[in-house]
């Protein structure tokens, strides 16, 4: 009866193997053609992705800090007028040891995620929301890490 069940298994494997699709391999010369808008074009190049993360305040004290709606309101202000067509905010939770503690601090965070064409003009913008937070808040710095993006909508 094993061998029986091996040999059904085996027969069921190479079945489904001959199913299974080799991945299209495509270069930018080769990719399809999309369309979009001057917004949200259909291919992008030159694009990079920016994360930033901002403490809110002490994890252990929720009521300590900025608030949901101090958030909300710098975002609307700070960071939607300067990156109108689109961006993500995810919560998160982050440890941060300033220069002169012993300990890192346990944090609510924000991750701020703006994806946007890579020119002077918008480097400058995501540096002044860094500095709008650093100054609205007192904080030493806001994480920045960016990356290189391919982008397509």
């Amino acid at each position: 009866m094993r061998v029986t069940s091996f040999f059904a298994a085996l027969v069921l494997a190479i079945a489904l193997a001959g199913c299974a699709r080799a991945p299209v391999a495509t270069s930018p010369a080769t990719a399809p053609i999309l369309t979009g808008d001057p917004a949200h074009p259909g291919l992008t190049r030159g694009w990079v992705n920016t994360k930033l993360y901002f403490g809110l305040g002490p994890a252990d004290q929720p009521g300590k800090g900025i608030s949901e709606a101090e958030w909300r309101v710098f975002l609307d202000r700070q960071v939607t007028p300067r990156f109108p067509d689109g961006l993500s905010v995810l919560d998160v939770y982050g440890q941060w040891q300033g220069k002169n503690e012993s300990a890192p601090e346990r944090l609510r965070s924000k991750m701020l995620i703006i994806y946007y064409p890579d020119t002077q003009e918008n480097q400058e913008k995501i540096d002044a929301i860094r500095a709008a937070w650093k100054q609205k808040t007192g904080d030493q710095s806001v994480l920045r890490v960016t990356e290189p993006a391919d982008v397509s909508f």
